[in-house]
C-alpha cells in the first residue's frame, strides 16, 4: 500500500471521527441517563449511548466499503452477515440501555447475531498449525466461532466499567490490527479495523479522562462483536501460522480478566450472570488506584499484545506457540499487585 493510499484512508476515517463525535454530543443532548448503584464507579447520573457515535461511524464507512472498495470486500454472503449481525447487535444492545433487560435477553439477542454471522460462512473452517499444517476442525469450527463472538462481545461489555478503559484497549487493539492485517494483504480486516477506530477516536474524548456520556452497551457489545468477528477474519490470514491468535493477543488484557473473574466466582459458588464488582480493574480502582491509571494499565496490555502481534508474524513455527504465553507474564503480575492492593485496603473477598 503506498503512502498517498494510506493517507486517503486516514482522512477518511478522520471524517468519519467526526460524524463519531457529533453523534455522540447529539446523545449527552438526548440525556438517555446511567443512574449511579452499588455495581458502578461513577457517583452522579451521567448519559450513556455514547456508542451510538461509534455505530453509526463505522456502518457508515462499511456501507462505503461494500459500495466502492471491491479490493476489500468480503464475498456477498460474508459481507451481508457482518453487517447485518453487527447493526442487530447494535440494536438491540441500545434498546437494553434503554430498558435494561436482564441477561438472558441479552444473550439470546447476542446468540442470534453470532448465528447471522456464522451462518453467513464467516466461521472457522482450518486450523493453521505448526508442523500440521491446515487442520480441517469440521462442525467443532462452526462452534468455536460461536463460542468465541459471544465470548469477546461480554467480554467487552463486562470490562466498560471505567472512564476510557473500553474503548481505549479497544482503540489500541484496532490500530495493531490494521498494521498487521495491512501487511498480510487483509484488506477487509485492516480497513474494518481503521473504521471501528475512527468511531473509537471520536467518541474517547468525551469518555477520557472525564466522562461526559459513557458508551453503554451499544458501544462496549459493538465493539466486541466487531473484534470478535475480525479475529475470525484474520484467522484466514495463509500466510501467518496460527493467525487465529492475533486478536485475543490484542485483548489479552480483558479476557484474561474475565476469565479470571468467571473462574473465581463460580468456584466460590456466586451466580456468575449477578452483576457485581469483582474483576481486576474493578477491584484496583476501589482498592485507591487511579481509574486513569487502572485504563492505561489495560491499553498498555493492548499495546504489548500489538507488539507480540507484529513479532508473532514474522517468528518461526516452534516460536508461535510460545509468543503468545509470554503474555500471561504482566496478567499474572497484574493479579498479584491487585490482591496485594485489595488486602492493603481491607476489601477481604473483593
Amino acid at each position: 500500500m503506498s503512502l498517498s493510499a494510506f493517507l486517503h484512508h486516514l482522512a477518511f476515517c478522520a471524517a468519519l471521527a467526526m460524524v463519531s463525535a457529533m453523534v455522540v454530543a447529539a446523545m449527552m443532548s438526548a440525556r438517555v441517563m446511567d443512574r449511579p448503584d452499588a455495581r458502578k464507579s461513577h457517583s452522579v447520573p451521567t448519559p450513556k449511548g455514547g456508542g451510538v457515535g461509534i455505530v453509526v461511524a463505522f456502518m457508515l464507512g462499511i456501507t462505503m466499503l461494500y459500495g466502492y472498495a471491491d479490493f476489500a470486500r468480503l464475498a456477498d454472503g460474508y459481507f451481508r452477515g457482518v453487517i447485518l449481525a453487527a447493526f442487530a447487535i447494535a440494536v438491540v444492545a441500545f434498546l437494553d440501555d434503554l430498558r435494561d433487560w436482564p441477561f438472558t435477553i441479552k444473550l439470546i439477542a447476542q446468540t442470534l447475531a453470532a448465528l447471522a454471522a456464522v451462518g453467513s460462512g464467516l466461521y472457522m473452517r482450518t486450523a493453521n498449525l505448526p508442523y500440521f499444517g491446515a487442520v480441517d476442525l469440521g462442525w467443532l469450527g462452526i462452534a468455536a466461532t460461536l463460542a468465541w463472538i459471544l465470548f469477546v462481545t461480554n467480554a467487552m461489555n463486562f470490562i466498560d466499567g471505567l472512564n476510557g478503559l473500553a474503548a481505549g484497549t479497544a482503540l489500541v487493539a484496532c490500530g495493531f490490527l490494521a498494521f498487521v492485517a495491512a501487511g498480510q494483504g487483509g484488506w477487509f480486516v485492516y480497513f474494518a479495523a481503521m473504521l471501528l477506530a475512527a468511531g473509537l477516536v471520536g467518541f474517547l474524548p468525551f469518555n477520557y479522562p472525564t466522562a461526559r456520556i459513557f458508551m453503554g452497551d451499544v458501544g462496549s457489545q459493538f465493539c466486541g462483536f466487531v473484534l470478535a468477528v475480525l479475529g475470525v477474519a484474520a484467522a484466514r490470514f495463509d500466510a501467518v501460522v496460527m493467525s487465529f491468535l492475533l486478536v485475543p493477543c490484542l485483548l489479552a488484557g480483558v479476557l484474561y480478566d474475565v476469565a479470571f473473574t468467571l473462574t473465581r466466582r463460580a468456584l466460590a459458588g456466586e451466580r456468575i450472570t449477578q452483576a457485581h464488582r469483582g474483576h481486576l480493574y474493578q477491584v484496583a480502582q476501589r482498592s485507591g488506584m487511579d481509574a486513569r491509571w487502572v485504563a492505561a494499565v489495560h491499553w498498555g496490555f493492548s499495546a504489548l499484545g500489538g507488539l507480540v502481534c507484529i513479532a508473532f508474524v514474522g517468528a518461526p513455527s516452534a516460536a508461535k506457540v510460545v509468543l503468545p504465553l509470554l503474555l500471561l507474564i504482566p496478567q499474572l503480575l497484574w493479579t498479584v499487585v491487585v490482591v496485594a492492593l485489595a488486602r492493603r485496603a481491607g476489601l477481604g473477598s473483593w
